[in-house]
């Protein structure tokens, strides 16, 4: 697993017929992010970002959209008044990818806190 400069990389396609990451190398990927972003049942990786208002949250949300958009790769995004709730799982794998990966690591590049 290259984990280098993650935010550098563009996601490629996963139609499934691979495995997922493994939980060792997606703690070692893990490392390469933000320490907010967590491991959750081997499968999916989560962070929770604490903004000051609603303003904040949906420009949170528009960026990760746009990221989203840009990489074509989508995460489960949760958000209320002041929280959001960003959760990223490879559905085609059932598991993690380093797709999941590079665009944790693309919002951790672009939210700086």
């Amino acid at each position: 697993i290259m984990t280098d400069m993650l935010k550098d990389k563009k996601c490629l396609p996963c139609e499934g017929g691979v495995d997922p990451i493994n939980k060792k190398d997606a703690k070692q990927l893990l490392t390469n992010l933000h320490p907010d972003w967590r491991l959750s049942n081997d499968k999916e990786i989560i962070r929770t970002f604490k903004l000051k208002n609603h303003y904040e949250v949906m420009s949170l949300v528009n960026m990760i959209a746009w990221i989203s958009n840009t990489e074509d790769h989508h995460p489960s995004i949760r958000y209320e008044y002041s929280t959001v709730e960003v959760t990223y799982k490879t559905n085609a794998i059932d598991g993690l990818s380093e797709n999941d990966f590079i665009c944790a690591s693309k919002i951790d590049y672009c939210f700086k806190n």
